[in-house]
């Protein structure tokens, strides 16, 4: 037994040694709201600031690509924000990136009735690879719930450390735009606008450090939940957030190769087990977006489950929280410029001091070719604001029991809060998203058109009085024995709409009425571009723009957009290449394909 004894003796002092220590949130107010301990009537909100539809058409409205390229600018300038850097500095090192994030949090508060409630979560890190770390800080505002009945906070999150090449180089260039630039820009624009905003449960904004280290700063906030007893509805991770471009290396499931584009797609990563919350919440989320987002928004996305937590041998801060217990995702672009591991050959940009912003190619100081694409970076910070309003307003997961009787399967709900319920069936050789879901206000329900001998995954969400669904559960696996009736599936009825609210509705672009193709391609460089659309734009401006692979425009061409089919094409060669055509409306990017030239 003793080589057993000592063997768990190292293990314990191993993991103790280097666990994060010293835990604390600086701020009392902060700590205690957190915790659920206060007052909501000091945080109220009017009426209308807390209707999901308002906020939801407000986030499509006010958050602003200019705020988002604003951040991205301060945080390039401060040189590097590596874990370990400089933190006395003013003006370089994550010590003055910190005190300008936290800033910003303190001004937003102050033109939102000091609603959001700046604060660090500080620890410590000793013997961390790079050397010891002491009182490291994430960056941390917190909007009061306004409603204490469910303590349960949620987090929406992203890390602020960026790297380099070499792992331990606390002052190479690491100007870390894509990774993780991007997703600290759309945490701190969801500050700016929801402040204004009261959803029922208390949410975090928070920019972690120490990612590239270890998930050091979302273990430490893990731990503090843990420690503390708060509860944890939801944690959305986003890193690697902004970029629409794919390099030369990606870590699987990856892009389609260097130099293809997707600006229309963004993928969720979550554990995959069973019984367990995380993949139910990247589903509700895929849901959310259909239901109340589609329809409004200017440009139609692909939200994409994954069916892994996270990239082939990478991970994120949405990890510890899995760990502990917390349902948590993590939001990443569809295409990564690069698999983050340099090399004498690498030449992609993520993990390297070519992780900037653009370039200025004519050097008159302004860039020329911008490598995060704020429009798309826009978009993802919808859906993120977007889920988390639906799950801060929202009722409880019910929980549920899958009985195998005579008739077929048959879920009963066990718990009664809500109005009505979804029920989620998935096969076994099913996609990651639902085969069909059923909607029913009774809490015994019969799944209809289930097939004898077949094995099914099920789940269940509540639906509440406003049309707000819960997250979804975990799944439970069952074999149903007998076919059972037929019914029609759940048509997300509960969509909403921002004309009544002050918002100017937008044309609504999806692929039943929206087609954009080239032909020739490849081509020799004189080629038509064929755009399909069943909308009106009579009073829109549309132009195709075409870039080569640096984001550098070549042309420019306008064209009068009506319903049916339009052909635009190219009089000009083009020398060969790989280039990019966009669809441009009213300026907008709407979509982008690409062209080969030979």
């Amino acid at each position: 037994m003793k080589p057993i004894i000592s063997l768990l003796l190292l293990f314990l002092l191993s993991n103790t040694s280097f666990a994060q220590t010293n835990i604390r949130i600086t701020d009392v107010t902060a700590s205690k709201i957190l915790k659920g301990d206060y007052n909501p009537n000091d945080y109220a909100v009017e009426g209308n600031f807390k209707r999901h539809q308002n906020i939801i058409c407000g986030l499509q409205k006010h958050i602003n690509t200019d705020s988002l390229k604003s951040y991205l600018t301060y945080c390039e300038s401060f040189h590097t924000r590596h874990t370990y850097s400089d933190t006395s500095s003013s003006v370089t090192g994550i010590g003055a990136a910190r005190r300008w994030a936290i800033g910003k949090f303190a001004q937003f508060s102050k033109e939102n009735g000091n609603r959001l409630i700046p604060a660090y979560l500080e620890f410590d890190y000793p013997n961390g690879d790079c050397g010891d770390g002491y009182d490291w800080k994430n960056i941390i505002g917190v909007i009061p719930g306004i409603d204490t009945s469910d303590k349960s906070i949620i987090i929406v999150e992203a890390h602020f450390d960026s790297r380099c090449e070499v792992p331990c180089d606390a002052t190479c260039l690491a100007g870390g735009m894509e990774d993780n630039g991007s997703g600290s820009a759309l945490v701190l624009e969801l500050a700016r606008v929801m402040t204004r905003y009261g959803l029922n449960h208390t949410v975090v904004y928070m920019l972690t450090v120490g990612e590239e280290q270890g998930l050091y700063g979302a273990k430490a906030m893990a731990q503090y939940c843990e420690d503390n007893g708060i509860e944890v509805k939801a944690v959305l991770n986003n890193d690697v957030i902004g970029g629409i471009r794919c390099g030369e290396t990606s870590s699987p499931p990856s892009c389609e190769g260097e130099g293809s584009i997707d600006s229309t797609q963004v993928r969720i990563f979550s554990n995959g087990g069973l019984s367990l919350p995380h993949r139910g919440l990247a589903r509700t989320i895929n849901l959310f977006y259909k239901e109340k987002l589609e329809s409004i928004v200017d440009v139609p996305m692909d939200v994409s489950i994954m069916d892994q937590e996270d990239r082939t041998g990478r991970g994120g801060d949405h990890i510890p929280f899995r760990i502990k217990g917390y349902p948590s995702i993590r939001f990443t672009a569809a295409n990564e410029h690069g698999h983050a591991h340099p090399d004498a050959n690498y030449t992609d940009r993520q993990h390297s001091s070519r992780d900037v912003l653009g370039l200025d190619t004519n050097s008159d100081g302004a860039y020329d070719i911008y490598y995060v694409d704020f429009n798309y970076l826009k978009r993802n910070a919808v859906i993120n604001g977007a889920s988390a309003t639906l799950l801060g307003l929202g009722p409880k997961t019910p929980e549920f029991m899958v009985h195998d009787e005579a008739t077929g399967l048959r879920v009963e709900i066990t718990d009664k809060f809500s109005n009505e319920y979804r029920i989620g069936v998935r096969g076994l050789s099913s996609g990651q998203e639902y085969d069909a879901i059923y909607r029913t206000n009774q809490t015994a329900f019969v799944i209809p058109n289930l097939l004898a001998g077949t094995a099914y995954r099920i789940s269940v969400s509540g639906i509440d009085n406003n049309g707000i669904m819960s997250a979804f559960s975990g799944e439970v696996l069952k074999i149903n024995d007998v076919p059972t009736l037929e019914a029609s599936p759940d048509n997300l009825g509960y969509q909403i709409s921002c004309e009544n609210l002050g918002q100017t509705p937008l044309p609504v672009l999806t692929g039943n009425n929206f087609h954009l193709s080239c032909s020739p391609n490849p081509n020799n460089g004189l080629f038509t571009i064929t755009i399909q659309t069943s909308r009106e734009f009579s009073k829109s401006n549309a132009e195709i723009v075409i870039a080569d692979m640096t984001g550098r425009q070549v042309e420019k061409l306008p064209f009068q957009l009506h319903p049916g089919m339009v052909e635009v094409k190219l009089d000009v060669a083009l020398t060969p290449g790989q280039y990019i055509y966009t669809l441009q409306i009213d300026g907008k990017n709407v979509e982008s394909k690409n062209l080969l030239v030979h």
